[in-house]
């Protein structure tokens, strides 16, 4: 103890020096408006020390890899472009400009590496990069400088630097917008999105996926796999266990197809069936890309056997590969060159969604008409040798079905950015009791923002959410390049929850890095930190970075369901006479139930420590875990009650399908009496239970 009395005299007198901009680091400053230009003067020191020393917790190999020389320091992959004087480290421009925005950073010094232009050099600088100007002094940049289709291989990342780029020009700024509209010209919309989404199984397809998740679901690879203690050597172990899950697949396909399974069976040689097991394989990753919510257990165990099979080491025990890329509408047109399909603007017709909210029947059947129409007359046009029609319509049905993914998971953000500007002033509160103001320590807030600052958090998290969600697709095959990359191997690290395959991410984090500028540029300002978790104990790999931001949807389309649903609630005196007396009006109830989302949903706090929590990209995200957890127990809970809405990122199906409400015995308490149907699925046939009951709501 008496060793360590000198060190915290040091560190309290170094507290009390100035900093580099002149302000002294103290609590007077720290609480002054210019507390953002601060940075605490140990800081420096404490990066070093922790560069110095290796990560805490039981690791497989050492934490402590320095980066490649010529890389960036920070991401690893990208050839370094800037060079930081005080920070004595090299960075690629995107990573340059995330980790100099703000603060006393963005006061450093910086020097292009040779071959780096001066020009971009300084936009990266003032922290707009580049790569989103699509003019230079006013002039049109050349389509040979950006313009040029370039193909995503496993081993490149042009592609990713091309969307850094950008241009007025280039295909790559219409993916970035929203959909064409019918009617209009499709241009290459369609042919950059085709890129990334997975082709719809057919029905013989899903046949080998059921066995694929019966035989994943009996397997106990992971327990054999990233455990300790084993005799075996790991290579082995991963050997057997992939051999052992292919021998299970082999009896599951004898008992669906005898004809097939005596071929395996009477052929035991893995290496000629090696085509037959990629595309089973194959088959459960592009099911999964295309329904988040399915395969919730066995999709990680699949993904880590495919990832251990990419081993040098075990690809020569296997002597066969398990992985083959997946099957996208963009590979079967581009193999039958039939592209010209994604360039007709009936597309936007045949793959349109048909909704069906406030319509006539007879608008409904006219669209329905419609598509089908154009759907057979692009089937028609676009057949050939290989490709017949069936092959077309299952395209446009794969497109249709990216349409709904977006529907379901990108819009609830929109709707939550509609109500954010609808029910709140951007600068001041119209009441002080629907003010966004939080302070750190109260009602579990670990962050202290005023209004108009906390209304910006909210709008720029929920505009980086959407601009994720838009390239989901895009971003969730770069995650499984990481994770099935030969170059880029993970340890197996005690990250405080148990066990974990800590992997660096590159290709995902620089496309993280990409739209989060995206982002910041859209919003104007950008409130918090910019820092993106990736392969670390906070985000392990990029399964465990998809598979946080797949739930979005789960968290905000309840909120936004009982928000549009509570108008309804008036048509019932007895409910309307509920929502009256315990919040005044319809209006008010709408916008206390916001309120608390938008202060609570995101102030920093569902983190297992203080230090990761905060306003981070990741901890955005789990603030809003944290709200939905103590959903139950806000007092505007029975009204989600009311509207249907039993719980948010609920485990099992639950819907309220009658509600009878009897005029209330005693003043001011109504009695609610609900028909809840659970439905439970058991050998394909669903079982529904009727459970009543009967509470009371107390005003």
């Amino acid at each position: 103890m008496v060793g360590n009395v000198p060190s915290n005299n040091v560190a309290v007198e170094s507290a009390a020096r100035p900093t580099q901009n002149g302000a002294a680091f103290s609590l007077e400053n720290i609480l002054g408006d210019n507390h953002d230009t601060l940075e605490h003067p140990g800081l420096k020191q404490q990066e070093l020390d922790a560069r110095s020393t290796t990560a805490e917790g039981w690791d497989e190999e050492s934490a402590n890899r320095p980066a490649a020389e010529g890389f960036c320091v920070e991401c690893e992959d990208q050839p370094a472009q800037l060079s930081c004087k005080e920070c004595e480290d090299d960075y690629c421009e995107v990573c340059f400009a995330a980790q100099h925005r703000k603060g006393s950073r963005k006061k450093h010094a910086v020097t292009p590496i040779s071959g780096f232009s001066s020009k971009r050099m300084e936009k990266a600088w003032n922290g707009v990069p580049s790569a989103t100007v699509g003019t230079v002094n006013g002039e049109r940049k050349g389509d040979s400088e950006v313009g040029a289709d370039v193909d995503m291989g496993e081993g490149s990342d042009a592609e990713l630097d091309q969307i850094a780029v950008g241009s007025a020009t280039g295909p790559s700024t219409e993916l970035l917008g929203v959909q064409p509209a019918i009617g209009t010209a499709v241009g290459e919309w369609f042919v950059e999105r085709a890129k990334y989404i997975p082709l719809r199984l057919t029905l013989v397809e899903r046949k080998y996926l059921r066995l694929l998740d019966a035989a994943l679901q009996v397997s106990e690879y992971t327990d054999k796999i990233d455990t300790l203690g084993f005799g075996l050597s790991k290579a082995k172990r991963i050997v057997h266990q992939i051999r052992e899950l292919c021998a299970i697949l082999s009896g599951l396909v004898l008992s669906a197809d005898y004809k097939l399974g005596q071929e395996l069976f009477t052929d035991r040689d893995f290496q000629h069936n090696a085509e037959f097991y990629q595309q089973i394989f194959e088959l459960g990753r592009r099911h999964k890309i295309m329904n988040p919510d399915k395969m919730r257990t066995t999709y990680g165990k699949l993904i880590y056997l495919l990832q251990d099979s990419q081993s040098p080491e075990v690809k020569d025990m296997l002597s066969f590969s398990c992985v083959k890329p997946i099957r996208t509408v963009y590979g079967v047109l581009e193999q039958h060159s039939a592209l010209e399909l994604l360039r007709d603007n009936l597309v936007s017709v045949a793959t349109k969604e048909v909704y069906a909210d406030g319509r006539s029947r007879r608008d409904i059947q006219k669209d329905i008409k419609s598509k089908e129409r154009a759907i057979e007359t692009l089937a028609s046009r676009y057949q050939r040798q290989g490709l017949n029609q069936e092959q077309i319509r299952q395209c446009l049905y794969s497109i249709g079905d990216n349409h709904a993914f977006l529907r379901t998971n990108r819009d609830p953000c929109d709707r939550m950015i509609h109500y954010l500007k609808t029910y709140f002033h951007p600068t001041q509160a119209k009441e002080q009791k629907h003010s966004l103001a939080i302070r750190s320590g109260k009602g579990g807030a670990r962050l202290s923002h005023d209004h108009a600052k906390q209304y910006a958090y909210v709008l720029q998290s929920l505009t980086l959410w959407r601009e994720i969600l838009h390239d989901m697709f895009r971003l969730w095959s770069l995650a499984e390049l990481d994770l099935l990359s030969e170059t880029v191997p993970y340890r197996l690290r005690d990250t405080g929850q148990g066990l974990n395959r800590v992997q660096a991410a590159p290709k995902t984090l620089r496309m993280m890095h990409t739209i989060l500028q995206r982002a910041q540029q859209s919003v104007g300002s950008w409130v918090g930190s910019s820092a993106i978790h990736m392969g670390d104990h906070n985000v392990p790999n990029a399964l465990m970075f998809i598979d946080k931001y797949s739930q979005i949807y789960r968290i905000l389309l309840p909120v936004c369901n009982t928000l549009s649903q509570i108008p309804s609630l008036s048509d019932k005196p007895a409910l309307r006479s509920y929502i009256e007396d315990e919040f005044g009006s319809i209006e008010n109830c709408i916008r206390e139930i916001l309120s608390d989302f938008f202060r609570h949903g995101f102030d920093g706090s569902g983190a297992d420590n203080f230090f990761d929590a905060g306003s981070c990209i990741d901890g955005r995200l789990t603030s809003a875990w944290n709200w939905c957890a103590q959903l139950e127990k806000k007092w505007y809970f029975p009204v989600f009650l009311l509207t249907g809405t039993s719980s948010v990122i609920a485990s099992d199906v639950v819907s309220i399908v009658d509600a009878t409400v009897s005029p209330p015995p005693p003043p001011r308490v109504y009695w609610v009496r609900w028909r809840v149907v659970r439905a439970s699925r058991i050998d394909a046939e669903v079982f529904s239970v009727v459970v009543p009951f009967t509470f009371a709501i107390h005003v």
